[in-house]
């Protein structure tokens, strides 16, 4: 009896054996993504979904490991790393991203898009291939297109009704020389900081505001110090999911083409999370005492009149795709 245990006990912790180095087998890739924001934003969360789709549509022959809240550097550290394979993939703002490639600029263009709709219809159109098409040349694989809504202004001193009330205001910008132009241009000073340096520039009184989404604003408790929130709507920043050519050069154009189909589906889901949560912040912002407001519509074309003269600086060269995505 002891000798038929015995050998029943071999055979399961054969078998239990074999179905682990099987397991451990048929993992080929294990890949990392760099996330700057916390473990429950939206981007962040359109990143866990895109990892669990590869790992579905691969069957497990492709794990990605979501790193968040800024871990692996800030969005330039991590576009660099990511141009020599030291970081497999990334979500990053199309604004660090413009200064690898030019044609980027575009998108961040203030008043550019008539609303979230009409954007989201530039994106994924031909305007959108011509685009990536743009990155051939680079170290960069563009992915997809994440949403980061609108960007607005924020301080500690008063309501912006007008452009006047920006008038002497440091405000933190991305590090991006067409937001520090744009800053300047209303009558502010900017101030290009990396997003984790905000919340202690406000404690020390450096800045006096800044300009961001709504759950940008909330998630990184800018508004402890930035009561006063205007929705001004100044530019529609989309995000990017990308890939290190090293990264995606490795793979088989099966596996390319199924990491190219998670991306595009964990950005439907990105920006079906994303809109959730925006209008559950604006409630928690009221709740906490926050003063919003909105900028008028005539204000707001006194705001796009004003920064007309950045189309000619920076986008001189791409005004045929600016009149296509005018008359999208």
């Amino acid at each position: 009896m002891k000798g038929k245990i015995l050998l029943l006990f071999v055979v399961c912790s054969t078998i239990l054996n074999t179905s682990c180095v099987r397991k451990r087998m048929s993992t080929e890739y294990v890949f990392t993504y760099a996330e700057n924001h916390p473990k429950d934003y939206p981007t962040t969360l359109g990143a866990f979904e895109f990892a669990k789709l590869v790992e579905e549509k691969s069957k497990g022959r492709i794990i990605i490991n979501v790193v968040y809240d800024g871990k692996l550097g800030d969005e330039l550290s991590v576009i660099k790393q990511i141009k020599f394979g030291g970081i497999d993939f990334a979500r990053a703002s199309v604004s660090p991203l413009s200064n690898e490639i030019p044609i980027l600029n575009v998108l961040q263009m203030p008043y550019l898009y008539r609303d979230d709709e009409h954007m989201w219809n530039v994106l994924y159109s031909e305007i959108g291939d011509e685009i990536f098409d743009d990155f051939k040349d680079s170290d960069i694989e563009p992915l997809s297109f994440y949403t980061a809504g609108a960007r607005n202004f924020y301080n500690s001193k008063r309501p912006i009704e007008d452009i006047s009330d920006l008038s002497g205001l440091k405000i933190r910008v991305q590090q991006s020389e067409l937001m520090k132009d744009m800053v300047s241009m209303l009558g502010a000073e900017p101030s290009a900081l990396e997003y984790g340096q905000v919340y202690g520039a406000f404690q020390r009184g450096v800045i006096d505001g800044a300009e961001n989404n709504t759950p940008s604003y909330i998630s990184a408790l800018h508004f402890q110090y930035a009561m006063y929130y205007t929705k001004d709507e100044h530019t529609r920043v989309p995000e990017m999911q990308i890939c290190s050519k090293v990264t995606f050069n490795k793979l088989s154009k099966e596996d390319k083409e199924l990491i190219k189909e998670a991306a595009i589906e964990s950005s439907v889901y990105e920006r079906e999370i994303w809109a959730k949560k925006e209008r559950m912040y604006e409630n928690e912002l009221l709740d906490k005492g926050v003063k919003i407001n909105t900028l008028s519509a005539s204000e707001r074309a006194h705001f796009k009149e004003v920064l007309e003269p950045l189309y000619e600086k920076y986008c001189k060269d791409y005004m045929d795709l600016i009149n296509k995505i005018n008359d999208k």
